[in-house]
């Protein structure tokens, strides 16, 4: 990716850079893939919620997947139709599905049986019938950092498998819900195929058992989870989804008239953005090197939650010669710390920093902890 030098030094830092091309051309890959194919996806907007993103993503013809009433209202505000919105989440209130109704969104993804009754229940007194797709637990490890594996029995999500034929039938016998779909999602940056094969072979056995009960399901959704290359992000700006997208074409069993819809995220939006910052002291230790930056665990927070490594490059710095550091933010807390033992060009105060793949899971979970304000949103046009 090359970085607008000349520009950037005037801005304030840290800021999150987005280059709406590898954006735009990420989309057309997606698109080229699904052609052809009854393949719905739908972005999932808790990655990025920025406006000027989910405008691009939009106008690409992306349905999108949202998991609160917030991102449902900046769904709706960004010009989404209704008919392409499917709402997920374990905890939905009655305010975020009253919402979901009025706006008369393509579907719910159900995740207990208690939710499915209040949706009937919300539904009837609007006069209306919700459209609702039950979320299996189908019990398959993603091999996945635990705080982002889903699929298993006992995850907070969705329904387990022993528990499924009594939330169908209970379904079934629901006047003002409408079963149209059953919903998956194993977890997130997955980079193996393994687990999306075992995840198509659980859904066709799952197909046979309701086929012969004589019940139909129009959708399947297979939610999220391919992964992206946070090590080396320019040679691979765009991740494979042809072979994301042959694994349910070669391996589930769509049945005459069914869609399989997807909900990614991650692989959308990560590589387009980076968060850009200025190294404000390089500090020796006894033994270690640090750079201190501008930028902190409230700007990017990923390093902190999930032990995650963002590839960080010094952009501005000429020097041939390089040295390790670790590189670190001035929040005050030791796990304020983006990469240990990272080799760089020679870095000295002033110089800017990119954290790169920052597209996803960045600027969505900045918060004001310390009292810092938000990053702001630059673009590459």
């Amino acid at each position: 990716m090359i970085f607008p030098l000349d520009k950037f030094k005037t801005l304030e830092t840290p800021f999150y850079y987005y280059d709406l091309n590898v954006l735009k051309n990420t989309l057309e890959e997606i698109k080229s893939n699904v052609s052809g194919v009854p393949f719905k996806v739908h972005y999932a907007i808790k990655a990025n919620a920025n406006d000027r993103i989910l405008s691009i993503i939009r106008e690409s013809g992306l349905g999108v997947d949202c998991v609160s009433g917030g991102e449902l209202n900046a769904a709706i505000k960004a010009g989404f139709d209704g008919s392409k919105i499917a709402f997920a989440g374990v905890g939905k209130t009655d305010k975020e599905i009253s919402a979901g109704i009025d706006n008369d969104i393509f579907c719910f993804n159900v995740e207990s049986l208690p939710e499915m009754q209040v949706i009937n229940e919300i539904a009837s007194n609007k006069g209306k019938t919700a459209n609702v797709a039950i979320r299996i637990n189908p019990n398959i490890d993603a091999h996945t950092h635990k705080y982002i594996t889903t699929g298993l029995n006992e995850n907070k999500f969705g329904i387990n498998l022993p528990q499924l034929d009594d939330i169908v039938k209970a379904t079934l016998a629901m006047p003002n819900v409408k079963l149209c779909g059953f919903h998956f999602h194993i977890g997130s940056q997955i980079l193996e195929k393994e687990p999306f094969i075992m995840l198509c072979e659980k859904i066709n056995e799952l197909q046979d058992k309701y086929e012969k009960q004589g019940i139909e399901i129009k959708i399947i959704n297979v939610g999220g989870g391919l992964g992206i290359d946070y090590n080396n992000p320019d040679s691979a700006l765009i991740p494979d989804f042809k072979g994301y997208f042959d694994i349910f074409k070669q391996n589930l069993k769509l049945r005459h008239g069914q869609e399989l819809h997807f909900e990614l995220g991650r692989s959308v939006v990560a590589q387009c953005g980076s968060l850009i910052t200025r190294v404000t002291y390089v500090k020796s230790g006894t033994a270690k090197k640090f750079i201190i930056v501008d930028a902190g665990m409230s700007d990017l927070i990923r390093p902190a939650l999930y032990q995650a490594h963002h590839k960080i490059e010094n952009i501005t710095s000429a020097a041939t010669d390089v040295d390790v550091y670790d590189v670190v933010g001035p929040i005050c807390e030791s796990s304020d710390c983006f990469g240990t033992d990272e080799t760089l060009a020679l870095t000295k105060r002033g110089d800017m920093i990119a954290l790169r793949s920052a597209g996803a899971y960045g600027e969505i979970m900045a918060s004001h902890y310390n009292c810092r304000e938000f990053p702001q949103s630059v673009y590459s046009d």
